[in-house]
């Protein structure tokens, strides 16, 4: 007989420690670099001009940027999320800008009154109407021009830049070719001295709406069950569709939404030029992509550090050289895309 032999049982692979499992993962690296730039472009230009100068350089330059970051936030949020090169939303800046006139002009005494309530009650109303007009074009471009060509950048540059040429043959249509006034509200007339240092009202409102702008968009993309979804649709559309979510309508939402603050962006813009032209949204276009392009496509946090960093830029330029301040915002972009090719903030940046 052949001996038997004995194999002996394979151990059991051992259960991990319950503490093992409850160890919280590593906190995600927060990138601050970018956010030192823009104290750090104030602080370089001090030496150069006067306080009194630098303050109201500066001021100015905070200003311009809150309302080209007003009017480039949409956009850079409607490419992160829905993948769309929307060379036409500067038609919602004109449009806007022309739908508050039909509020501002007929309410000219309100203006003019030497009441702050009823100059405030006048451009409320304005703003309102203005965001209301522009979010439901918003809605009809989306259904009427996008849809078809999602997923098509290039029919989609071609599309939409004619949607903007139909937008202002129509504004010239309604509103006439000529120029039209956007009277300044009476109580933001004038300045406000800090010793020698001038400081327009109207742009330290600017400054506060859109710091009031960034942090309601900061708090709704972060703090809310919407905020989540956006944000979980800019990195994984198909992921929150699989959880039963409808993408699609979110898509919408955001786009109109976008429209909206490009209308009150509008709105903003030409109350700073007193003048408007059914161009102005075009004339503005390029300097809204040069922010998407250096802030990251996709990033809000880097489209506002990217238009505060093009005006402040242009500001100090046109003081210091005039001449360099033609080219100021292409300079900025090429320094900013050869440190980071992707922009200050971009979505495939961990």
């Amino acid at each position: 007989m052949k001996p038997t032999t004995v194999t002996a049982p394979l151990p059991l692979p051992q259960a991990a420690p319950a503490l093992q499992a409850e160890t919280p993962l590593p906190a995600a690296r927060r990138d601050i670099a970018p956010l030192l730039l823009v104290p750090l472009l104030m602080l370089a230009v001090l030496p150069f001009v006067s306080f009194p100068t630098w303050i109201t350089l500066t001021v100015a330059g905070l200003a311009m940027g809150m309302m080209i970051f007003i009017m480039a936030s949409g956009l850079t949020l409607v490419f992160g999320l829905m993948n769309v090169l929307n060379f036409g939303h500067g038609a919602f800046v004109s449009v806007g800008a022309f739908s508050a006139t039909l509020v501002l002009l007929p309410m000219r005494n309100w203006l003019e009154a030497d009441s702050l309530a009823a100059n405030l009650g006048a451009l409320g109303l304005a703003v309102l109407l203005a965001m209301g007009v522009t979010f439901l074009l918003g809605l009809v471009f989306e259904r009427v021009l996008i849809m078809p060509v999602y997923g098509q950048h290039l029919k989609q540059i071609l599309i939409t830049m004619g949607g903007m040429i139909v937008s202002e043959q129509l504004i010239n249509v309604i509103w006439g070719a000529e120029q039209l006034p956007l009277p300044l509200p009476a109580a933001l007339h004038g300045a406000l001295f800090l010793g020698d240092a001038a400081i327009e009202k109207y742009r330290l409102v600017a400054v506060v709406v859109g710091v009031v702008v960034f942090a309601a968009m900061f708090l709704t993309l972060n703090r809310t069950r919407i905020g989540l979804l956006i944000r979980a649709g800019v990195e994984n559309g198909d992921m929150v569709e699989a959880l039963g979510y409808r993408i699609r309508r979110l898509f919408v939402a955001v786009f109109a939404a976008g429209s909206a603050l490009a209308g009150l962006g509008g709105v903003m813009w030409g109350l700073y030029k007193e003048t408007l032209s059914a161009s102005m949204g075009a004339d503005i276009t390029v300097m809204i992509f040069i922010v998407i392009i250096i802030g990251g496509l996709g990033s809000v946090g880097g489209c506002f550090i990217g238009a505060l960093l093009m005006a402040l830029a242009g500001n100090y330029a046109g003081f210091l050289a005039p001449k360099v301040a033609l080219v100021s915002n292409i300079i900025l972009m090429i320094a900013i895309l050869l440190w980071r090719p992707a922009g200050l903030y971009s979505k495939s940046r961990s």
